[in-house]
């Protein structure tokens, strides 16, 4: 059963190879430029060349990811936490992929299944590290750093996201402080004008009534 099972994946992955070489030929046919699509499609070309990079394929999910993106955030760091989100995801499952069909055939590996190497991928792209899972072949060390160096960065853009949010949010309350001190003393200067003529008015009120009642007086 194990070993049908295995022959069907095999199967299935050299179908899907085939289906994106077919693409990318057919593609690379019909572009007018050749030699700029080739420049412009280099990890494409090395995906379908390099057997240990076929995992990559699914790296052709960021391009529906994208299209999904367009509604799901409006703003730029919104949009930059679902992708980054979006390649952590992409970039353990390719990782772990990439290690499993390095590491299975090798009788002293000990990532063995799919489950092992989730486990890899999850504590190494988290820089964890428990050392329980960890690869033994030349190919799987490669894929090991590659999935080092990029969750490091990976996580060094989620932490540079928060820092951003945390000083914005700090940023427009102390702005909104500002703000509102700059209305308040522009309320409290307006209150002194309107006193100011206020008294004024007062004033004059006052030094024309003594007049206006000396002019009664005579006219009685």
């Amino acid at each position: 059963m194990a070993e049908d099972l295995r022959h069907a994946c095999s199967v299935t992955a050299v179908a899907i190879w085939a289906v994106f070489a077919c693409d990318f030929l057919l593609r690379l046919a019909l572009a007018r430029r050749r030699l700029r699509f080739l420049r412009e499609h280099v990890v494409d070309l090395l995906v379908l060349a390099l057997p240990l990079l076929r995992p990559l394929r699914a790296l052709r999910v960021v391009t529906a990811l994208g299209r999904l993106n367009r509604r799901a955030a409006s703003s730029l760091r919104g949009r930059a936490i679902v992708y980054v989100v979006g390649g952590i995801g992409l970039l353990g499952f390719t990782a772990a992929v990439a290690v499993l069909d390095a590491e299975r055939s090798q009788p002293s590996a000990n990532i063995k299944n799919f489950g092992d190497a989730a486990w890899w991928a999850v504590t190494t792209i988290t820089t964890v590290g428990y050392g329980d899972r960890f690869p033994t072949t030349g190919s799987g060390r490669i894929a090991g750093v590659g999935l080092m160096l990029g969750g490091i960065a990976l996580l060094g853009v989620v932490t540079a996201a928060l820092a951003s949010w945390f000083v914005e949010h700090v940023a427009r309350q102390e702005r909104d402080e500002v703000d509102l001190r700059e209305q308040v003393s522009a309320l409290v200067e307006e209150v002194r004008a309107l006193r100011a003529e206020l008294g004024r008015a007062t004033s004059e009120l006052e030094s024309h009534e003594p007049g206006h009642t000396a002019r009664l007086s005579g006219t009685a």
